[in-house]
């Protein structure tokens, strides 16, 4: 599934008019890119959430032959965010095989295969790539998976459980993998953060992973001045 529906606010005045999805970076697309790292992955069938200029970006898709089946899940009534766009399109789904979740607005060089594989060998819920980078937001990990997170910048902290003196921090990608069984646990309602509620599933005791990508090539480019980097640094990669 990509996450295309959000209003891309921070790249106005550019998401003004152009959906963040439509983008582009050395004449492609965000969603191209994105829609080829998964199906280069295996992907047959790939969601795609929508709501800000919904219509350009289904007029777009349909000039395309993508070497998968595309399925559109419009938000008619607003963003429904990452956990709230993943319930509401839930029923897109086959609900016998690994999801592989991506954010439109991430570059990456990280093995989609590779995250997948790991997901289904750990048996966990849901794994989430992860880098060990600068960043004021963080998840915490122990060796029993996903405990918390901490956002420096509002000084907020919410955990699942007292992690261990193991524990790590790192930056979440953008990019997870989940076991189907995830659907049917998702009891928030309304537009919500996915991460919530892999929170409370930790705190109920799932496993929620981490696959650690450091060293991997990575960018969000969801502001101007990551954009104009990215069209520099990405432009001959897709």
């Amino acid at each position: 599934m990509i996450f295309a529906a959000g209003l891309g606010t921070r790249l106005l005045p550019l998401t003004k008019h152009t959906p963040k999805a439509l983008v582009e970076i050395g004449g492609v697309t965000l969603l191209e890119r994105t829609l080829g790292r998964l199906v280069e992955a295996g992907c047959d069938r790939v969601v795609i959430n929508l709501h800000h200029h919904a219509e350009l970006v289904s007029d777009f898709l349909a000039t395309r032959r993508p070497a998968a089946e595309v399925l559109v899940s419009v938000e008619p009534d607003g963003a429904l965010e990452t956990g709230g766009g993943l319930k509401w399109a839930r029923r897109l789904f086959r609900g016998d095989r690994t999801i592989l979740l991506h954010n439109v607005d991430v570059l990456s060089t990280i093995d989609l295969v590779v995250l997948a594989r790991e997901h289904e060998v750990s048996g966990a819920l849901a794994t989430l790539a992860v880098n060990r980078r600068p960043a004021s937001r963080h998840l915490v990990f122990d060796e029993s998976g996903l405990c918390g997170r901490i956002d420096t910048r509002t000084g907020s902290e919410e955990w699942a459980r007292a992690p261990s003196a193991q524990q790590w921090r790192a930056g979440f990608t953008g990019i997870h993998a989940l076991s189907p069984g995830i659907l049917e646990r998702l009891t928030e309602e309304g537009a919500f953060s996915i991460v919530r509620s892999y929170l409370r599933l930790a705190a109920e005791g799932v496993r929620i992973e981490p696959y650690d990508v450091t060293g991997d090539r990575w960018m969000d480019v969801g502001t101007p001045e990551r954009l104009c980097i990215a069209r520099q640094e990405w432009a001959d990669t897709v």
